[in-house]
Order: structure tokens, then sequence, then C-alpha cells
């Protein structure tokens, strides 16, 4: 569970069970924006205080740590590598999974906001099912331990324009609004 609870904290998290995935990620070559850095923290749907620590970890590569009730809490970390890039309106972070799903990569939003908010969006897994049976985009379902998923195999320049399109707003679902943790 604890696991399952970790992933959530880079919005992918399955809803429903189910994860939309990618064969490639996000290529590292585009720098996150800098109010990205730093500890956030929230309270998860299971009342558990949660913190996340993201930094920089190379040329254009972070890490997110993510933390149970407070930062000192070394033995609760999970650690996940990503990339990011700017398309359209959006920030996306791309993920590499652990082999038991199905080592691909997972795909999500982010969304510093204006009154300094991190906002986390997952993909809505039935809508791009349904971009998958219109031919829109190409892809499969998958089985993963936690459920049905998808497999998208277009390229991500593809992805990007449909998931940039204005007819495709509601693609995203919001999975966990963070605050900058107060040191």
């Amino acid at each position: 569970m604890k696991a399952c609870r970790a992933l959530v904290v880079l919005s992918l998290l399955l809803l429903s069970g189910c994860l939309v995935t990618f064969r490639e990620p996000i290529p590292a070559n585009e720098a996150a924006p800098i109010p990205l850095l730093g500890v956030w923290s929230r309270v998860d749907e299971w009342g558990e205080l949660r913190y996340l620590d993201i930094t920089r970890a190379g040329s254009n590569l972070y890490k997110a740590d993510t933390y149970v009730d407070n930062p000192d809490n070394v033995p609760s970390v999970q650690s996940y590598s990503f990339t990011v890039a700017h398309h359209g309106r959006r920030w996306y972070l791309s993920a590499g999974l652990p082999k038991r799903m199905g080592a691909n990569y997972a795909i999500g939003g982010f969304e510093l906001t204006q009154t300094g908010e991190l906002v986390l969006f997952n993909l809505d897994v039935e809508r791009i099912r349904q971009a998958i049976a219109t031919g829109e985009l190409a892809g499969n379902d998958v089985q993963m331990p936690q459920g049905q998923g998808v497999l998208v195999t277009s390229k991500l320049d593809k992805v990007f324009a449909y998931l940039n399109d204005p007819a495709n707003s509601d693609l995203f679902v919001e999975v966990a609004r963070y605050q900058r943790s107060v040191p």
C-alpha cells in the first residue's frame, strides 16, 4: 500500500485501478521551472501528512523524494526520477515505472498556481481509451497488477498535439494539491 500511496505524489497513482503508460519518456531536454524545486506538503486521502522534496538530479533530470509525517522520516522515503516538458498551456512530467507495472513510462501534468500551490494531474484513462478507439491515438489495453491499464504507442509529438488540442481540455484529472512547506 505504501508504494501505491507514494505514486499518488507524482500523479501516477492508478485511478480506478488503471494507469495510462507510454513506451517512451519525455526527453530530458527542458529544464523545470525553478519554483517547482523545494519541499511541498499536503494531507493525503488517508489523513497522512505527505512531503514531496523535488531536487535537480542532473542536467534536466529531477528527483522527487516522498516522506510520510515529516521530512526526517527516512524509512518512509520513496524516490522517483523524472523529466519535464512544457507543451501548450501545461507542464508535463514523465517517470519510469517498475518492471511489475510494465517498465514503461507514466506521464502526468503539473501546474504552479498564482497562489503558490503545486497541482498534479493524471490522464483520464477512459478518455484516452476513447481516443485509441477512434484512432486519434494508437495503443492498447494492458494488464497490470492493480487492474487494466492502457499503453499508448503513439509518438510523443502526436500525444502532446492531442493533449493540447482545446477540444480535449478534459483529459486530465486533478489528483493532488500541495502547498510550499515552511522549513
